[in-house]
């Protein structure tokens, strides 16, 4: 039991020390929350009327804490596209964003913005039979949209492109087709295929892949259409000297897309064009997708000026 005559003085300590916590919470509040809230970004969702595809086309745009604080600053950008049965918010939904902002408040990463286009199953191509010019839509609405809309520096050093499987062929598709439009490019599991026949015949049955294909690439599909689009044909004639690349798989990959991403390596090898390529333990999988992001997320911020 307290002595009486110690009872005050460990009062007066009280009051003390809960004066100092409430002197403390208050330089927090003036201090550390506006900082806080300062470090954090926003997401902006909308959608884009296309005359080319004849409907409107979601997006989002992930802004950097500086956006709205700085209403004359210009920003690089990064698009990145989503894969096959995804859509323009998968980013945010599967820790994309958290993992940007984490980054960013370990200022391990710059400002720039990162504009996520609906792709349906596109693979961001323009459709063998011409119905869906979802390649058209992009270079010629969606990219001056977003870049008028959202104050994006311009300039091929400011433009960068990534992608996950469907997203992955069609970010270095898009790359390898229009390089002067994009100083770097990167790409995890991409959908590479060396051989369309043997891939349709594979373990998952010709009629599920073919129906997967279809839409884009004929019924069935079209091997010569798929061929001129390919990645892996561009990367063998396409200008791509001063393109930044970077592409990874796993080594498990569900589809073997693993021997396509060793295919454009070889590829590149042989042209002895610079490349970052990585071979991974992993399967066709968000858990593999995410354990990797944060290496194509840091190599577009060391390139952006």
């Amino acid at each position: 039991m307290t002595p009486k005559s110690s009872f005050p003085i460990l009062l007066s300590a009280a009051k003390r020390r809960i004066c100092l916590l409430l002197c403390f919470l208050n330089v927090l509040y003036f201090f550390y929350l506006p900082c806080a809230s300062a470090a954090s970004g926003r997401v902006e969702c909308n959608s884009v009327p296309s005359k080319i595809l004849a409907r409107p086309v979601p997006y989002c745009v992930l802004l950097p804490p500086s956006f709205d604080a700085d209403k004359t600053r210009r920003y690089p950008i990064l698009y990145f596209l989503h894969g096959l049965g995804d859509n323009e918010q998968t980013f945010l939904h599967t820790g994309g964003w958290n993992l940007v902002e984490d980054l960013r408040e370990k200022g391990q990463l710059k400002d720039f913005l990162i504009a996520t286009p609906g792709g349906a199953a596109s693979f961001y191509i323009n459709s063998r039979d011409g119905k869906v010019r979802y390649e058209d839509f992009l270079l010629q609405e969606f990219f001056p949209f977003i870049e008028r809309h959202y104050r994006a520096r311009p300039g091929r050093a400011n433009r960068a492109i990534s992608g996950i499987s469907m997203g992955g062929y069609g970010a270095l598709h898009l790359a390898f087709a229009h390089p002067q439009l994009f100083s770097s490019v990167s790409a995890h599991s991409a959908a590479l295929i060396e051989k369309l026949p043997l891939f349709l015949a594979g373990s998952a049955g010709t009629p599920g892949r073919a129906r997967v294909l279809g839409g884009v690439f004929g019924v069935p599909p079209d091997p010569a259409f798929w061929e001129r689009n390919s990645p892996l044909t561009l990367a063998r004639t396409a200008s791509l000297y001063g393109l930044r690349i970077y592409f990874d798989c796993g080594s498990e990959d569900d589809y073997g897309f693993d021997a396509g991403a060793v295919g454009l390596d070889k590829i590149l090898s042989s042209r002895k064009i610079p490349h970052e390529f990585h071979l991974y333990p992993g399967r066709h999988d968000w858990s593999y997708f995410a354990s990797h992001l944060e290496a194509s997320l840091s190599f577009h911020s060391a390139l952006f000026p």
